[in-house]
């Protein structure tokens, strides 16, 4: 009885063995950036996962599957299902991942604008040498043109144009930006869906305000990348889909049909613009360790006797 409760507190254990000299890669480096490419941890809120497992960064379609809006253990956490399939593309949302000298701008040529079936925006697929991968498009961006990536922030605000990705602090106030960072080197989080674009609005000790269309304010370190311009395919909101078939083609699952008529009896309550949030340090998620001792062993008979009484 004592070794089946030690055993079962046993199975929950792992152990890692690493020898000397030999090294771990958590994740896979991208291109030849100096950032590895972070992988998503769910695609379309858990509504489709990788079919396959990929090394490094690539621009080749990969095979997804559906998982009917279920999580890990089996339980309906989104009601999305029965959509059609649909393949995932790797985004790299961080736009400094090639630039090797801050005084030396990147260059990349727009080769293709295309549409995404992971997400309503338009991606665009960006090429510089070697090397080529896709990134969010801007509203105006077409085949051809040439866009800039730089990580300086110069004494005099530079002048933005549409596509460019530049520091935050290196940009005039009042520009209008998208994919903003919340923290230096996390990629592009913020402002990045079909239409949407924010606005910088004033500077302070080295911290930027950017405003969201809600009226919410982000502080945020003047490091962090921002690209330039407003997210492409603006009328998304505004397609008709024409019957009710297109709904589950997306993947919306039907409702239970029961509607009233929104009257505003009650009205709209008029509430004040939420504080302005600060990111200053980037959270970290911290492992639970399991520690077994004679003590643990000896409760663990213990439970296991009283649970037998």
């Amino acid at each position: 009885m004592f070794l089946n409760a030690l055993t079962q507190n046993m199975s929950r254990l792992t152990l890692n063995v690493v020898s000397k000299g030999a090294s771990i890669t958590v994740i896979p480096r991208a291109l030849s950036g100096n950032t590895p490419y972070v992988y998503p941890q769910d695609l379309g809120y858990k509504m489709f996962k990788l079919a396959e497992e990929v090394e490094g960064y690539t621009t080749r379609p990969l095979k997804t599957l559906r998982t009917g809006g279920r999580s890990e253990k089996g339980r309906v956490v989104v009601r999305r299902g029965g959509e059609d399939k649909r393949y995932y593309r790797m985004i790299d949302f961080n736009r400094e991942r090639l630039v090797k000298d801050d005084d030396a701008p990147l260059r990349e040529k727009v080769i293709e604008i295309m549409d995404d079936p992971m997400r309503n925006a338009k991606i665009a697929i960006v090429a510089s040498g070697e090397e080529k991968r896709y990134i969010v498009a801007t509203e105006n961006m077409a085949p051809g043109d040439i866009i800039t990536t730089t990580t300086a922030i110069p004494r005099m605000p530079v002048k933005a144009q549409e596509g460019d990705a530049h520091r935050v602090g290196a940009l005039p106030i009042g520009t209008v930006v998208n994919c903003i960072e919340r923290y230096p080197g996390d990629g592009g989080r913020v402002a990045r869906s079909a239409g949407v674009t924010a606005q910088l609005v004033r500077k302070t000790d080295g911290r930027c305000i950017v405003r969201m269309p809600s009226k919410f304010e982000m502080n945020i370190d003047e490091t962090c990348m921002a690209t330039v311009g407003r997210v492409s395919n603006v009328g998304y909101n505004k397609i008709p889909w024409g019957k009710a078939g297109v709904s589950r083609w997306k993947g919306f699952r039907p409702r239970s049909g029961w509607w009233q008529r929104k009257d505003g009896r009650y009205g709209r309550k008029i509430r004040p613009a939420p504080p302005v949030k600060e990111y200053v340090t980037k959270p970290t998620k911290k492992k639970e360790k399991m520690k077994l001792t004679m003590y643990g062993m000896l409760s663990c008979e213990t439970n296991y006797y009283n649970s037998r009484r």
